[in-house]
């Protein structure tokens, strides 16, 4: 399950970067191609905000003691929406003060607004190249957490196999005492009959001794 969460994760990483790209192209395009720029990136917002709902649904099936490391990552994910969205509206100003200033033929301050529109484009492409590297980090983690799982496996199985061969070896010594013990009590028993045995021949001879006496006199 969290592997889903995780692929929920790496495309968010991905589509949050190319809104951040597209945001900064905005102010800079011809009003035609603005327009068609600003509805894809309306569309992309949607198609994140459906990422985070789907990642929200995936953290609450996770269990309570492994939740919490999910519920910070999305916390920051959701705070990342809110500065895109807030970037976004900033862009549809600039582009709607730029389409007013050209009905209105008012270039003034123009450079001043190109400076600060480059200065935007600079912080905006700085953010997605941190989110760019965020993702990769998270990919590369997961990766070790998967390598760390496999090997963590392959000590248990290995721990398991050399108790089933304890417990082998454990049954073969006991099949091998129950042997020898059931040899003993044979013997114990054979030499307790040979005493009988002997005792009784020894009690006869005696009694068949006294009898031969007794006749003589």
């Amino acid at each position: 399950m969290s592997s889903d969460f995780e692929g929920y994760e790496q495309d968010f990483a991905v589509l949050t970067a190319e809104i951040t790209s597209k945001i900064a192209r905005v102010p800079r395009l011809p009003p035609d191609e603005k327009k068609q720029m600003v509805a894809n990136v309306e569309k992309q917002f949607e198609e994140a905000k459906e990422l985070l709902e789907q990642m929200d649904l995936e953290v609450r099936e996770i269990p309570p003691q492994s939740r919490g490391m999910y519920s910070n990552r999305m916390r920051s994910y959701k705070q990342e929406m809110g500065k895109l969205e807030t970037d976004f509206k900033r862009s549809r100003i600039a582009y709607s003060d730029e389409v007013r200033n050209e009905l209105l033929g008012d270039d003034g301050n123009s450079s001043e607004n190109q400076r600060a529109h480059l200065l935007d484009n600079t912080e905006r492409l700085e953010r997605s190249s941190r989110r760019l590297e965020a993702g990769y980090q998270i990919a590369v983690e997961t990766e070790q957490i998967g390598q760390e799982m496999l090997e963590n496996l392959s000590h248990d199985r290995e721990k398991i196999q050399r108790a089933r061969e304890r417990l082998r070896e454990t049954d073969a010594n006991l099949g091998k005492s129950s042997r020898v013990l059931t040899g003993m009590l044979r013997r114990i028993i054979q030499n307790r009959i040979l005493v009988v045995i002997l005792a009784i021949i020894l009690v006869v001879t005696i009694l068949m001794a006294i009898t031969f006496s007794v006749r003589r006199h």
